[in-house]
């Protein structure tokens, strides 16, 4: 799997995980207000949590894959020698 493959799977569903995440802390948040069990709320939240920062996680890997991506994949502009690679000896 190519680095730009690999960063096209993981940026999307890093994102649907962010978004999924952030959708189900209002929802522990109202199991709270509606006075259910603390344990049931508890654990809807870090579930909550859970799947939120797993998706900066998975984003993340997304933003190495694009840079890996970037660096290795597409090709570089030659580059002028420096005054140091004028100095050394041919081998």
């Amino acid at each position: 799997m190519t680095h730009k493959s690999k960063w096209l799977l993981f940026a999307p569903a890093g994102l649907v995980l962010v978004g999924a995440g952030a959708s189900m802390l209002p929802w522990a948040g109202g199991l709270k207000e509606k006075g259910r069990p603390a344990p049931e709320w508890v654990a809807a939240g870090t579930l909550a949590l859970a799947v939120f920062n797993a998706g900066l996680s998975i984003f993340g890997r997304g933003v190495v894959e694009k840079v890996l991506h970037e660096l290795r994949e597409k090709p570089q502009p030659a580059t002028m020698p420096t005054q140091l690679d004028r100095l050394r000896l041919p081998a």
